[in-house]
C-alpha cells in the first residue's frame, strides 16, 4: 500500500519527467525585436536553427480523402482549383475540368454539384475559384469576363455581379484573389504586359471599398539585341508580388527580400514583418536546371494536348513541338537569370491568426517535404514546420489542413489532414 507521502512523489516525479518532455519538445523562444514607427509595427526576427521544428503535429496519413481513379463522376476530380471547409465541416471544391462546384459532406462523402459549363444562371464557361461566403452562403468566379456567383449553403443560385472597374478589356480587368471574412474581395490587378500590379478591394455588389496600391510584381530584365533595340525579358527564378490575407490584414509582399508587408482596409501600411536571410546567387548550373525543367514541362503540356480533337489540337501541338529538342533547349537557354533567387515562395494565414510563409525551393535541391516559417499573430516567428509532401495546401483550421494532392497515376484528391498544436 502506498503512503500519502509515496504518492506525492511519484506524482511529482512524473510531473517532472513531464515537463522535461515538453522542454526538450518545445523549442527555445526565438528573440524578436519589436518596435513602432510612424503608425507602423515594425518585427525583426531571426531564421529558426537549422533543423529545428516546431513541436506541432500533422498526422501520419490524411483523415478524409476525397478522389478515385475510377468510380463514380462525383468523386472523379478533374483539375481541382480552390477548396475550402465550411464551419460545419462540408467540404467544397473547383472542379474546373467539368467546370462545377461539388460538395462532401465532412467524411468525404458527396452531397451536391451544380454549375456545369454554359452560359446560363448559375453556370461557369470556366470556372476558377469557390469560396465561403458570410450567412452560409459560397461564392464562385469564372472567365470570362471574371464574374462571380453567389449560392446558398445548398447550391441553389441566388446572383452574379463583377468587379465594376470601368476597364473594358478583360484581360487587364481586376482578378478576384480570395474572399475576406466580412464578405468583401481581394483582387489583383497584373496584366501580363506590366511589371506593377494594383491590390484593391470590393464590396459584395463589386464596387471599389479600398486600394493597397501599385506595388512592383514581376522582375523585369532589360537586354540590348544587335540593332540597338531594348527587350524585356522575364528571368528564370524571377522574384514577384505575393498577395494574400493575415487576420483583417492585407498582404503585398514582393520576394525580392524576406519582408512580409501587411495593409489596413484603408490601405495604409500596419505591418512589416522580417527575418533574417541571406540572399542566395543563381549559376549556370541552375540555368541548365531551369532548361531541363521546361523541356520536361514540354513534353508534359504534349502528353496533354494528345488527346485534343480536330483542327485545334493538331495546332496546339504543333506548336508546342516548336519548342522541343534543341530549339527548345536554344530557347530555354537564351532566357536572362535572375541574379539572386526569391527570399520565399508562398503565405498562408490559419486559423488561428499565424502566417505561414514557404521556403523557396532551389533547383537542384530536393526537400523532403514542404517546409514553412510560422509567425505568431503580431509577426514573431515561431519556427519551422513541414507539411505532406505533394500536399497544395488551401485552408489550415485550428486541427486541420485541406489540400489538394495529385498521385505518380495524375489521380487527384482533396485530403483533410490532422494538425495538433502542442507545446504552446
Amino acid at each position: 500500500m502506498k503512503t500519502a507521502r509515496t504518492a506525492t512523489l511519484i506524482a511529482l516525479a512524473a510531473l517532472a519527467c513531464q515537463q522535461d518532455q515538453e522542454q526538450q519538445e518545445s523549442p527555445p523562444a526565438l528573440p524578436s525585436l519589436i518596435r513602432d514607427s510612424a503608425g507602423i509595427r515594425i518585427t525583426e526576427n531571426p531564421r529558426p536553427p537549422e533543423g529545428s521544428r516546431l513541436p506541432w503535429r500533422i498526422g501520419p496519413e490524411p483523415e478524409v480523402s476525397i478522389g478515385e481513379l475510377e468510380g463514380e463522376e462525383p468523386y472523379m476530380l478533374h483539375e481541382v482549383g480552390s477548396i475550402a471547409r465550411l464551419s460545419d465541416g462540408r467540404i467544397v471544391v473547383a472542379n474546373r475540368g467539368s467546370s462545377e462546384v461539388r460538395m462532401f459532406d465532412a467524411s468525404g462523402d458527396h452531397l451536391v454539384s451544380w454549375g456545369g459549363s454554359g452560359e446560363g444562371p448559375g453556370e461557369f464557361m470556366s470556372l476558377s475559384h469557390v469560396a465561403p461566403w458570410p450567412g452560409d452562403s459560397i461564392v464562385a468566379w469564372y472567365s470570362p469576363g471574371l464574374g462571380i456567383s453567389v449560392f446558398d449553403s445548398e447550391g441553389n443560385y441566388g446572383r452574379s455581379f463583377a468587379l465594376r472597374s470601368g476597364v473594358a478589356e478583360s484581360w487587364r480587368q481586376p482578378r478576384p484573389i480570395d474572399v475576406r471574412a466580412d464578405g468583401t474581395i481581394l483582387s489583383i490587378n497584373d496584366p501580363e504586359d506590366a511589371d506593377t500590379a494594383v491590390v484593391d478591394i470590393w464590396d459584395a455588389d463589386g464596387a471599389l471599398y479600398a486600394s493597397m496600391g501599385t506595388h512592383p510584381h514581376r522582375e523585369v530584365i532589360v537586354t540590348t539585341d544587335e540593332r540597338g533595340y531594348n527587350e524585356l525579358d522575364l528571368p528564370a527564378y524571377g522574384r514577384e508580388l505575393v498577395t494574400g490575407q493575415w487576420g483583417d490584414l492585407v498582404v503585398a509582399s514582393h520576394t525580392t527580400r524576406y519582408e512580409i508587408r501587411a495593409f489596413r482596409d484603408d490601405g495604409t501600411l500596419a505591418r512589416i514583418v522580417r527575418r533574417e536571410h541571406v540572399p542566395r546567387a543563381t549559376t549556370e548550373a541552375d540555368r541548365e536546371a531551369y532548361i531541363e525543367s521546361e523541356l520536361a514541362r514540354i513534353e508534359e503540356m504534349l502528353a496533354r494536348a494528345a488527346s485534343l480533337p480536330g483542327l485545334e489540337g493538331m495546332e496546339i501541338r504543333a506548336h508546342l513541338s516548336s519548342f522541343r529538342g534543341e530549339q527548345g533547349r536554344e530557347l530555354f537557354g537564351a532566357t536572362p537569370l535572375a541574379a539572386t533567387f526569391p527570399a520565399f515562395s508562398t503565405i498562408l494565414s490559419d486559423a488561428s491568426g499565424n502566417l505561414w510563409v514557404r521556403e523557396y525551393d532551389f533547383p537542384r535541391e530536393e526537400r523532403p517535404a514542404p517546409l514553412w516559417t510560422v509567425f505568431d499573430p503580431e509577426g514573431r516567428v515561431l519556427g519551422f514546420i513541414e507539411t505532406p509532401e505533394g500536399l497544395r495546401i488551401g485552408q489550415i483550421g485550428e486541427d486541420y489542413m485541406l489540400g489538394h494532392y495529385q498521385d505518380e497515376l495524375e489521380v487527384e484528391y482533396v485530403q483533410v489532414w490532422a494538425l495538433e498544436r502542442s507545446g504552446r
